[in-house]
């Protein structure tokens, strides 16, 4: 099966580029591809319990819908640990589908991706 890995780096204060790794991702999905985001740098904050919620761009429901329509199909959440730490966000903080995972993992993912975007 191919793989494709959406990297988020952008936070809260760059709402217009939340949306992309879940709907790019959901869309991955319902066309048979294994999708991943990896949530690094202030992109950890997007993926904090109830921080999906506060964010809405435009004519866009919450990012919260894109978040929970790309988990219902399977989209897979890592959030990078040295982030967190970086920000001093305790684990427990983040949405229970996060896998916390660190470089190497980022790096195995990466590397099996047939392909890598990063917003």
């Amino acid at each position: 099966m191919e793989k494709i890995l959406y990297v988020q780096t952008s936070g809260p204060d760059t709402p217009e580029r939340l949306y992309a790794p879940f709907i790019l991702g959901a869309t991955a999905v319902s066309m048979g591809v294994e999708a991943a985001i990896f949530f690094m740098i202030k992109g950890v904050m997007v993926v904090k319990q109830g921080e999906a919620e506060q964010v809405r761009v435009g004519a866009f429901p919450p990012l919260v819908e894109a978040m929970q329509q790309a988990l219902d199909v399977g989209v897979k959440i890592y959030i990078c640990e040295q982030s967190t730490q970086l920000l001093g966000i305790p684990r427990g903080e983040f949405i229970p589908e996060g896998v916390i995972a660190g470089g190497a993992t980022l790096n195995d993912l990466a590397l099996e991706a047939d392909a890598v975007l990063t917003f």
